[in-house]
């Protein structure tokens, strides 16, 4: 097993997130809520993991090895709640049960949460593929060797901003109908109004840690396509140089040479980073459709 392997470490510190640098030099960085990654030189062989998609392409983005947190979750919780959050989420289970309140006639909550979802994915596929054809006054995509991860980093944040804006709304748009169809769903609805607001925070902190990771790796497959071709063109130069090899061998040398160089399509890591960086993207929006999910099967049950 090579150098750099990591594992997982309950001992460092909440809210780190910084990515996994270097193969030999320890490191933290924070992937989710709840797992903490620490970088080592050697490292058992990993586990299978089963938590959500973005945990585990973030651990494979990381090269690490993620474990599941051991902690019950009601010890997860007191992590990200102060003693106020927890007044006051106390406080709405323990009151009287709200009146219902008047819906939006006509709302179709399956059929908003769709187009949400729709909409929100289609903007990761658009923005994370060059087009083929461009329109008039569009501009082309960066070349492989002139791309720049700021470009990368600010169009990430974009689409955490816009993940984050359409489905706050559409939650609250949940919530309304769900006041409207009985004091118990009321109650629900307050419930996640509250959480929403002491949970959010702390959200956003760990999501903004993912263009770190995506910045280490969007340097790593740049640098490891350059290396290879210089190793290839390197051989290349040293065999036709070398006086002591046949002709006849100096010849085959060449030939493998070339056939190795032109096996490596400049550029192609480019796409590998785009490919990988949307599938994160639509990974996170999963993620954070989970509250609306849970949502929308309580209404169901309505």
């Amino acid at each position: 097993m090579r150098d750099g392997r990591s594992r997982v470490s309950h001992d460092a510190p909440d809210g780190v997130a910084r990515p996994i640098l270097a193969a030999d030099l320890p490191a933290t960085c924070k992937l989710l809520p709840f797992l903490t990654v620490c970088s080592m030189v050697q490292a058992p062989p990993r586990p299978a993991l089963s938590g959500p998609t973005l945990v585990r392409l973030l651990a494979r983005l990381a090269d690490a090895d993620v474990a599941e947190s051991r902690q019950t979750l009601s010890d997860r919780l007191s992590q990200w709640l102060g003693w106020t959050d927890a007044i006051t989420l106390s406080s709405a289970l323990t009151a009287s049960p709200p009146g219902v309140a008047a819906g939006v006639r006509g709302y179709d909550a399956e059929r908003d949460c769709t187009r949400v979802r729709h909409d929100l994915a289609q903007a990761i596929t658009a923005t994370n593929r060059p087009r083929a054809r461009r329109r008039p006054g569009d501009l082309p995509p960066p070349a492989a060797d002139t791309a720049d991860f700021a470009d990368f980093r600010q169009r990430y944040l974009t689409l955490q901003q816009d993940m984050e804006t359409a489905i706050g709304q559409l939650r609250g748009r949940l919530r309304v109908a769900l006041a409207a169809r009985s004091s118990g769903m009321a109650r629900l609805a307050t419930l996640d109004t509250i959480m929403e607001r002491v949970l959010g925070a702390r959200e956003r902190s760990l999501l903004s840690a993912v263009p770190a990771l995506l910045g280490t790796r969007f340097g790593r497959l740049r640098d490891a396509e350059r290396q290879a071709l210089a190793d290839a063109e390197s051989a290349a130069a040293a065999a036709a140089a070398d006086p002591a090899d046949p002709a006849d061998d100096r010849a085959a040398a060449d030939t493998t040479t070339v056939a190795t160089v032109a096996a490596i399509v400049p550029g192609t890591w480019l796409d590998t980073f785009r490919d990988e960086m949307q599938s994160i993207l639509l990974a996170e929006l999963e993620v954070r459709f989970q509250t609306v999910d849970g949502l929308l099967a309580a209404l169901r049950t309505c």
